[in-house]
């Protein structure tokens, strides 16, 4: 497990600056406006380790446009997909491809955005808190890994700690960071391979779990 889970830290994009050093494999990005759009740009040459970049549909083009190498580029979904998946494709990059909560759905998009030209997906089967339908995410990534399907068989990628840091629960900042654990653990447990953070305490725990 030590050799396949990578850890994404998502950080705001105007604090990299003075966490570039910290012990992520991949750094996430979240760009909200068209001002962080442009800030971008100028960041991403003392960025050394590779990028996922999440943005919303309407920002995704000038965020592809702006990037200098091959990076993680999502959310795409069946919105959106017909529109962003040409630009992931011409410039080489890898797509997070999120489906609700299933598996048929999951290999449908998967389809679709192969036969577009798209090779290098990430499956992200979507999935709640814990304790708000954790459970049932967790089950499909399971049922997943078990199909031998050629159209299943990309790496998961899981915002579980996302989802889990919306509940009320996690308003309590020292509560806040054990569910962060708690929901990292469990989806790592059921074979994601790359498992997206929001705090470095969090990925210096689980650095020394794997």
């Amino acid at each position: 497990m030590k050799d396949k889970v990578k850890f994404i830290l998502e950080i705001p994009i105007y604090e990299v600056k003075n966490k570039i050093d910290l012990n992520y494999d991949i750094l996430g990005l979240k760009i909200e406006n068209n001002e962080e759009v442009r800030y971008l740009k100028g960041l991403l040459p003392i960025i050394e380790k590779p990028i996922m970049i999440r943005a919303e549909t309407e920002l995704l083009t000038d965020v592809i446009n702006n990037l200098d190498r091959e990076c993680i580029v999502g959310i795409i979904d069946d919105k959106n997909y017909k529109e962003i998946v040409p630009l992931i494709v011409k410039d080489n990059h890898s797509a997070i491809i999120r489906t609700p909560i299933d598996i048929n759905l999951a290999k449908e998009m998967n389809i679709l955005c192969y036969e577009m030209g798209l090779q290098k997906i990430f499956i992200d089967t979507d999935i709640g808190g814990i304790g708000y339908g954790f459970e049932y995410g967790y089950s499909i990534m399971e049922k997943i890994k078990l199909e031998n399907d050629k159209f299943l068989n990309k790496p998961i990628i899981s915002f579980a700690v996302e989802e889990t840091l919306k509940t009320k629960e996690a308003k309590d900042k020292n509560m806040s960071l054990y569910l962060e654990i708690c929901a990292a653990s469990a989806v790592m447990a059921c074979g994601a391979e790359y498992i997206v953070l929001n705090s470095s305490e969090a990925l210096n725990t689980l650095r020394r779990l794997v």
